[in-house]
């Protein structure tokens, strides 16, 4: 097969897994629908006949991600490089990050409830990336031509699944906490863990990931040596990585030594993230300097 051809296959591993996600999205809805339907007493919701619907979401999720995967493979092979090269391929490969965060943490901390807003968000990824972002397979300009590319983007394509889930999870607490300081939470939440277990989960997921941060921070720092002759030069880009990571580092400080906890903490961690979806959006199409990669 020649370049062409597996571009072909990556688009129709990317329509592939959309399907997959649009599946699981419906999946967890039902499974969320038909709880609050069975609804038995008003303290407590009637799962038993939504167990096999919620497990397909599942399923589909980790089909989705598959799917996804040898897409951005493909993507690889029929540019013959790296597929970080352009704001398209950042999306997918930031999806496919978003969505391997999901499955560890689902893996670890049992977080099934989560697939229905996770689901969405890797379809607005995706869905911008066909219908907007989308750019032909192409050769790296020459400054992305080093492997510092592997090393630093890698670092912050992961980095950024694993602060958006975090986020994710930051906001289901605030929305439930405002639920909450109102009286009781509505029915369909009552499936949604504690409070306490939503604040934990997303310092734990930031704490993980902070360092991946740092190093990604660090390594672009010493590409953009080897590649303009200098370490740091307040680049639009530099400059708002450095605001993710000042945010992020003031987040973790805030809990450890602070002990901020709940609330203020939630709304720290959104900010956080704000810049660094800032950072990938606004800055990478709209922005100017030496890392706009668009290729729009």
């Amino acid at each position: 097969m020649n370049s062409s051809d597996y571009a072909y296959l990556s688009n129709y591993g990317v329509y592939t897994a959309m399907v997959l996600f649009a599946v699981a999205f419906l999946a967890h809805g039902i499974d969320v629908a038909f709880s609050v339907r069975n609804l038995e007493e008003k303290t407590q919701l009637d799962f038993s006949r939504t167990k096999r619907i919620g497990d397909l979401g599942t399923v589909m999720i980790v089909l989705a991600f598959i799917a996804l995967f040898v897409a951005v493979i493909f993507r690889g092979i029929s540019a013959q490089r790296v597929p970080w090269g352009n704001m398209y391929e950042f999306s997918i490969t930031g999806a496919l990050a978003f969505t391997g965060a999901y499955l560890y943490a689902l893996w670890k901390y049992k977080i099934k409830w989560l697939g229905l807003p996770v689901a969405i968000a890797v379809l607005l990824t995706l869905g911008t990336a066909i219908s907007i972002l989308y750019v032909p397979s192409a050769p790296l300009v020459p400054a992305l031509k080093s492997a510092w590319l592997v090393i630093h983007v890698s670092a912050a394509i992961i980095s950024g699944g694993v602060f958006l889930l975090a986020n994710c999870i930051a906001g289901t607490y605030l929305i439930l906490d405002r639920y909450e300081s109102r009286g009781a939470r509505p029915v369909w939440a009552l499936k949604l863990p504690a409070l306490e277990t939503l604040d934990q989960l997303s310092y734990r997921l930031v704490a993980f990931v902070f360092p991946l941060w740092t190093f990604s921070v660090i390594a672009g720092a010493i590409w953009a040596e080897a590649a303009w002759g200098r370490y740091w030069g307040w680049d639009p880009k530099e400059t708002w990585a450095f605001i993710t990571w000042v945010a992020y580092a003031a987040y973790l400080h805030a809990r450890v030594t602070v002990g901020w906890r709940g609330r203020k903490a939630a709304w720290l961690c959104l900010f956080a993230g704000s810049t660094f979806l800032f950072n990938y959006v606004y800055i990478n199409i709209w922005g100017s300097g030496k890392h706009t990669y668009s290729g729009l």
